[in-house]
């Protein structure tokens, strides 16, 4: 969020100062900058539902039906382990990170589990669920996720026709 405002104010200012067109030639640098901020910090994510789980680490997707999950474990992230042995490390799921002081953290109650047990919970809840009730096999795919790469692929034209305008190295 806060490198979004930080991108429209370069960018306003750009435009207040130089006008349109100069603002349009330094537009793909500044977006580039929020493009990787945006999958180096947000893009990167788990998510569950009854068939099985989604997850994505940075623009690279793995979707796992539960009947193939044959693990779920927090190491430094969560980590699914699957029936053919190979382990899928969630980057965007819950880390086992150094506890925080307790006066600071505002869910802290005496015996509470830490944020990232409680959410790790949820994920095993779900996959035992499933599993009990026989959930439906099917085939672990993987993705790219296609809008992301397209954005970059879509900054990487601008910011080249904008070298190519600008006069270039």
């Amino acid at each position: 969020m806060a490198v979004s405002v930080v991108a429209l104010f370069l960018l306003g200012d750009a435009v207040l100062r130089a006008g349109w067109g100069a603002a349009l030639l330094l537009a793909p640098w500044v977006l580039l900058v929020v493009w990787v901020v945006y999958v180096l910090m947000y893009a990167s994510c788990i998510a569950i539902d009854a068939s099985g789980a989604t997850v994505q680490n940075y623009v690279r997707r793995t979707m796992m039906p539960w009947a193939h999950v044959e693990d779920v474990r927090m190491r430094w992230q969560a980590v699914f382990t699957l029936d053919d042995g190979t382990e899928v490390k969630a980057f965007g799921g819950p880390v086992a990170g150094r506890p925080g002081r307790a006066e600071r953290r505002a869910e802290a109650r005496p015996g509470s589990p830490p944020p990232a047990l409680r959410e790790l919970s949820l994920i095993q809840d779900e996959w035992q669920t499933a599993r009990e009730q026989g959930a439906p096999a099917g085939d672990v795919r993987r993705s790219w996720d296609y809008g992301t790469l397209y954005a970059f692929a879509a900054i990487l034209v601008w910011a080249v026709v904008a070298v190519i305008i600008a006069g270039g190295p």
